[in-house]
């Protein structure tokens, strides 16, 4: 994938990192699915379709709630290490498909809910929301989440995207301010915005873990050839040595949920 508002518009692939994103990214806390729930995401019985959905975090940790799920992605890889891991667990009520967010194949009115997490900036904005808007049922729900970590209040995440940025000068992912909401030009006329909800979190990381989160990241393994990301893995490693474990990463989550007008 290459977009030219993204890291000075270099190439990147989160298909590389597939086997790490399988061990390392299902990181959402439970406060998150429990306010997913309390916002009506997951009823069950409901048709939910998870739109770049990597490999499948969101749909396998909302299965038990008896939605149906579709998890969809644009890389084949991601894809198919959901389906590793869904299968693993005995998860039957998710379907995986290939495709992009702006061309999904689905029927018009098919889903009651589209989720988005950790990815709607990927999309373009106006083809994905068509789309969204397309196989949504009437009065159906967008639900658009975003997780980051905070480098202005944690050291530790903050000495991370110093040695990022070394390796990899064009990331664009670092030096996330807390969230302020405005609503969207992609959304006008398609949608009304039903929730706004924003939370800071903390997530404990072994050493071993923040690691490998570090190594799905869009800046170090979806990007960097092999040999750089090694060398920056075992830099990383001694950064993380100063610190005890766990590492205790300061975050914020972000839910925005929509109502389709149609």
């Amino acid at each position: 994938m290459k977009l030219k508002n993204i890291d000075n518009g270099n190439r990147f692939d989160f298909g590389k990192t597939s086997d790490n994103y399988a061990k390392y990214r299902d990181i959402y806390p439970k406060s998150m699915y429990d306010r997913l729930i309390s916002f009506g995401i997951g009823k069950s019985g409901q048709s939910i379709l998870d739109l770049g959905s990597g490999t499948a975090v969101l749909p396998i940790n909302l299965s038990h709630t008896g939605a149906r799920f579709v998890a969809t992605d644009i890389s084949e890889n991601q894809v198919k290490y959901g389906k590793q891991i869904a299968d693993s667990k005995g998860i039957d009520n998710i379907r995986f498909k290939v495709c992009s967010a702006e061309e999904t194949g689905f029927e018009d009115n098919s889903f009651d809910v589209v989720t988005s997490a950790q990815c709607f900036q990927y999309f373009d904005p106006d083809k994905a929301t068509d789309e969204i808007y397309r196989v949504l049922k009437p009065c159906g729900i967008f639900c658009k989440i975003f997780m980051d970590w905070l480098p202005h209040e944690d050291e530790i995440i903050s000495e991370t995207e110093k040695l990022v940025l070394k390796y990899n000068p064009a990331w664009s992912g670092g030096g996330f301010d807390k969230y302020r909401y405005r609503y969207p030009d992609w959304a006008e006329g398609k949608f009304n915005i039903e929730t706004i909800h924003s939370y800071d979190t903390v997530i404990d990381f072994s050493r071993e873990a923040w690691i490998g989160r570090i190594k799905t990241c869009r800046g170090v393994g979806a990007s960097l050839p092999e040999n750089k990301s090694a060398e920056f893995e075992r830099e990383h490693r001694e950064l993380l040595n100063k610190y005890k474990e766990p590492l205790r990463l300061k975050h914020q989550i972000h839910i925005e949920i929509y109502r389709s007008v149609k």
